[in-house]
């Protein structure tokens, strides 16, 4: 051996010691209470009566009802929900809901609508307020997803200022989304051979600019037409103008009178295109008010004083008039005056299911007070919107001021008090699966720690699957790439309940996969005993691998008494010879 420079080394690992508590090969580094560990129903089935029976059998003490289809949820009858409140209280677990997956921010295929989020309101309102029926004396945890079926942006970095390989935006008023990606504008003032392309950030503002100055051209086309015409025949305008102010032209003079005639021709040409100015000016003063900052509001409310003023004077003037509207189109053309038509989808989602979650918090608080259901978002799969930690930090804070805006308007609470209750009832389920799949657009283990980070102070409740980083698949912890250590490590660990979501490993393997998510999470057998990841250090004997320390041929062998059945065929006996020793049940190979 030492001529030839090696050693050979045990070929069993042993058995497990107490000491060494990272034992195993699937365990995470991160030991968590078993106590703490829940498991989620079939969502395929509505029968929960019976699965979550399975379940409470097994002895664990978290149910998660995974109620993630509508139409399930729709066919749960109301007395089975009655029926899970009092299977719990006899087995003294607890139960969470996991709502019906739906999109919260109004989008559908036709685009935006409002009614479509009213809608989404109604249906989550009504899931949150029969869930209450699982648990009517406390604040039952209810997840929903942010966003769902909403393409999300794909970054490039996710520091605090994040940049976007490719962004999608949505039109604020049509309600359309647009991919954009970076791309490349040759000039000819340029040298083409150093070009870059730019930003998807600043093809944005480019599609903001180009598209206000194509609806604002058209009414500057409209008004040089109209100036045209009155210049050209502005004398014979203002003269039959005057005369009939004055009377000393009549009405039925001005067909008689080939040169009225043309005069008013030309008049009532222009005017047709100042009111197609004013139509158009109209309309997109409103949009610019309507979509602008507070601060271009206040902008415009000062052009348009100043724009009423002017048509007053005006009256009875066209080329006045013109001049008018004129000054009203160079103040819209402002570069801060442009109106964001154009904006991220997070940005948009966020505007609109902050109002359904708020909404729907505050009318849960309305009907059972401090009893109210936890509101609990949670991250959806990476490539979807609102799918990162800061994205889902700023829904929920902006959740919870429209809670607040609604029960201060309402006068059902002072803002305080307003405050308390919306950080009490609204928060995050984070999905430690979800976000590793960052990886699939290129981050690591770095980028995945630090949205988890970002979340931490809003977590209430917490989901464990595991991944390779690109597909949605749920495997029991420890079989994937989520870095469940350093994630747990940011995570708050009091009070938050963790669900065990493996959908794939129910459906692939079909067994339950709690003693591999045990031995992944390190959980303990019992109070101050020996770790789960352990568990497969019990089970080996003390030279061989498996096996039984003293194997039953021992005792018969010296334990029987002599006789010949006791002898080996060698010595006239019965008992067959073999490969290993005779003190050996199973033959050592």
């Amino acid at each position: 051996m030492e001529k030839g420079d090696y050693t050979i080394n045990n070929f069993y690992q042993g058995g497990y010691s107490s000491f060494s508590p990272s034992y195993g090969d699937v365990f995470t580094g991160y030991h968590v209470d078993a106590g703490s560990l829940g498991l989620t129903t079939d969502p395929r089935t509505a029968n929960i009566i019976k699965d979550a029976n399975i379940k409470f059998a097994s002895g664990i003490k978290q149910i998660e009802l995974a109620l993630i289809s509508p139409e399930i949820f729709d066919s749960i009858p109301k007395d089975q929900l009655k029926e899970i409140h009092r299977m719990s209280k006899l087995t003294g677990a607890e139960v969470s809901v996991h709502g019906p997956v739906i999109d919260t921010t109004g989008m559908s295929r036709e685009g935006f609508s409002e009614l479509n989020r009213e809608a989404s309101e109604r249906r989550i309102i009504d899931v949150v307020q029969r869930s209450h029926e699982i648990d009517p004396k406390g604040n039952i945890p209810i997840t929903f997803h942010s966003a769902e079926g909403i393409p999300g942006t794909e970054w490039e970095t996710l520091e605090e200022d994040r940049k976007a390989k490719k962004l999608i935006v949505i039109n604020k008023e049509s309600g359309k989304m647009v991919p954009i990606e970076a791309e490349k504008r040759y000039y000819p003032g340029e040298d083409i051979t150093k070009i870059e392309p730019s930003p998807p950030e600043e093809e944005l503002e480019l599609l903001n600019r180009t598209e206000w100055s194509n609806s604002l051209n058209q009414s500057f086309f409209n008004k040089e037409r109209a100036d045209e015409i009155l210049q050209q025949n502005q004398i014979q305008i203002a003269h039959v103008l005057d005369g009939l102010k004055k009377g000393y032209i009549r009405e039925e003079d001005i067909n008689k009178i080939p040169e009225y005639k043309q005069a008013m021709f030309h008049y009532h040409s222009a005017k047709n295109y100042l009111n197609d100015v004013n139509k158009n000016i109209n309309a997109l003063f409103s949009k610019a008010y309507k979509y602008g900052t507070p601060d271009q509001q206040k902008e415009l409310a000062k052009i348009a004083e100043k724009f009423q003023q002017e048509v007053k004077k005006s009256e009875g003037c066209p080329v006045a008039y013109s001049r008018a509207m004129h000054g009203l189109l160079i103040n819209l053309q402002r570069d801060d005056l442009i109106p964001e038509m154009y904006v991220p989808i997070e940005e948009f989602a966020i505007s609109q299911s902050s109002k359904t979650f708020g909404n729907t918090a505050f009318e849960a608080y309305k009907k059972f007070g401090s009893r109210a259901p936890i509101i609990s978002i949670e991250n959806p799969p990476v490539g979807t919107a609102l799918s990162t930690g800061e994205d889902l930090r700023k829904l929920i804070e902006e959740s919870r001021k429209q809670f607040v805006k609604k029960a201060v308007e309402s006068g059902k609470l002072s803002e305080s008090e307003a405050r308390t209750q919306a950080e009490k009832l609204i928060g995050a389920t984070w999905d430690v699966g979800h976000i590793n799949m960052l990886r699939k657009q290129g981050f690591g283990e770095k980028e995945v720690i630090k949205e988890t980070e970002k979340i931490a102070p809003f977590v209430k409740h917490i989901h464990l699957s595991d991944n390779f980083g690109f597909e949605h698949t749920e495997l029991p912890m420890g079989m994937g790439n989520v870095p469940l250590k350093e994630m747990m490590e940011k995570l708050p660990e009091k009070d938050v309940k963790k669900i065990i979501e493996a959908g794939q490993w129910w459906q692939h393997m079909q067994t339950s996969p709690v003693r591999e998510s045990f031995e992944a999470l390190g959980s303990r057998m019992y109070e101050g005993g020996p770790f789960w990841n352990q568990a497969i250090g019990l089970q080996q004997g003390y030279f061989s691998g498996y096996g039984m320390m003293l194997p039953p041929q021992n005792y018969q062998f010296w334990g029987s008494g002599f006789s010949m059945q006791s002898l080996p065929m060698e010595l006239g006996g019965q008992i067959p010879g073999g490969k290993g020793g005779r003190m050996s049940g199973t033959p050592m190979e």
